[in-house]
């Protein structure tokens, strides 16, 4: 049967490797900080200045000062530091982070990605996907497979305005985890019970 987002959260964190800088987008991927196996040490990044971010808090331990890039109330860990969202972004620009993990809107057989508007509907800005994609060395994007309607989410090209081209290495849906390689999209796992027909049933993009 299919992951549940909890399920695809934790085969998002088996991506994260000891020693990592790693950026969590706003939405599902935020929800991997809880899933971090005890022997990988991954400092978390967030675009609103903070390096050390930990694990969601309790009820009891909320900081209403103490926030992520979506604005949810997080907990620091030890040695954290705080700085200026300008510090931020030049860790990002200069390449310094080693992973993000994104939602999406839509991503193309091509690695291509939309996750910051869709027209018509009110944005309250781009927010910081588009330097992440452009300076992350690597990025994951963690998504359903199928929109709200049931339509495929992986396509062959994007029909939404493109956040960045070729920018995704792998996306984790609830039926697998897929790599972009350079004629298409390929299977890497599947979740338990699910075949590859059920996946290209559900997948615009070419499977290969």
């Amino acid at each position: 049967m299919a992951w549940t987002r909890d399920e695809q959260c934790i085969r998002a964190s088996k991506e994260l490797q000891d020693g990592f800088y790693v950026n969590l987008g706003i939405g599902m991927p935020t929800l991997v900080a809880n899933h971090i196996p005890d022997n990988v040490n991954v400092i978390l990044q967030s675009e609103n200045g903070l390096l050390g971010i930990g694990a969601f808090p309790a009820d009891s331990a909320v900081d209403a000062d103490l926030i992520n890039a979506g604005k949810q109330t997080v907990t620091a860990t030890k040695g954290a530091s705080y700085f200026s969202s300008a510090d931020s972004f030049a860790m990002i620009r200069g390449g310094h982070i080693d992973l993000s993990i994104l939602g999406a809107l839509e991503v193309s057989e091509k690695g291509d990605l939309a996750n910051w508007m869709i027209p018509g509907k009110m944005v309250k800005g781009m927010g910081g996907a588009m330097d992440l994609v452009a300076g992350v060395k690597r990025v994951i994007v963690l998504m359903d497979h199928v929109d709200k309607y049931g339509k495929p989410k992986l396509k062959n090209e994007c029909s939404l305005p493109l956040t960045g081209k070729n920018v995704v290495d792998r996306v984790i849906t609830e039926l697998g985890v897929f790599d972009i390689v350079h004629h298409g999209i390929a299977i890497a796992e599947l979740a338990p019970g699910i075949t590859r027909d059920e996946v290209i049933a559900k997948t615009e993009a070419k499977i290969i």
